[in-house]
């Protein structure tokens, strides 16, 4: 009993936190468009980033632009990790990935429209209308959490875990530097696209787990241990 009670909350764990983040998330955008000017820390964030201006941190920030959003960021991530999962044959992970990617973009696209919250002025690059949450951050944590729920959660990959996360900082920081985004517009985009993942995830956790996932340190038989030594273990009997 105490066994299946277990498997339910495990089961369960993943919906409530990926609420959880989603209310979080929201009540962020609610609070930015009550005050219907930045935040303090908005403000001060903008100001130490403006400050430190210039071409050398510009060069990386236009290529996270770039990277994350746009016909690359849309469509090109996406679809090329679809593409890699059926040749690793994966095929839920492909559907996980791609169901994850648009329901993130969805909802960010909702909440665009629903707070329509005004760019900062001191904008470097060119921007449709709705800061709040970020999308290019939003897809960054996505694809995070994604590869995170694929690869990442077997003993000795912290590595994927800390490269996912360096992805989503990185791609808050060359939003704030290009003036596309407050600061709260990327935690916002982080929450959100982050809860999306992980909310697709729950109810495909079973077949994802059924996949094949090859662990570190381990590694396909080769030589005599592949063949099977006898008839009843599915070897060919000699004519």
């Amino acid at each position: 009993m105490k066994a299946a009670q277990h498997r339910h909350i495990a089961r369960r764990w993943p919906l409530v936190s990926g609420t959880v983040a989603l209310a979080v998330a929201a009540a962020v955008g609610l609070l930015v468009v009550l005050r219907e000017s930045p935040l303090d820390l908005d403000a001060d964030w903008m100001a130490e980033v403006i400050e430190h201006r210039s071409p050398y941190w510009q060069v990386p920030a236009l290529l996270m632009d770039r990277l994350g959003g746009g016909v690359v960021g849309v469509f090109v991530v996406p679809l090329g990790l679809v593409a890699l999962l059926l040749l690793a044959r994966r095929p839920w992970g492909a559907l996980y990935s791609i169901v994850a990617a648009a329901a993130s973009a969805g909802v960010v696209q909702l909440l665009k429209s629903l707070f329509a919250r005004a760019r900062p002025e001191d904008i470097l690059v060119t921007a449709d209308f709705g800061s709040f949450p970020s999308g290019h951050v939003a897809n960054a944590a996505t694809v995070a959490t994604t590869l995170i729920v694929l690869f990442g959660l077997v003993k000795g990959r912290g590595w994927v875990w800390m490269l996912g996360i360096a992805w989503v900082v990185m791609m808050a920081l060359s939003r704030t530097y290009l003036g596309a985004h407050w600061v709260t517009d990327t935690l916002g985009g982080a929450l959100i696209g982050a809860a999306v993942a992980v909310i697709v995830w729950a109810p495909l956790a079973g077949r994802l787990a059924g996949e094949p996932r090859p662990r570190d340190g381990e590694g396909e038989p080769t030589g005599a241990a592949r063949t099977p030594l006898t008839p009843a273990e599915g070897a060919r009997p000699l004519a």
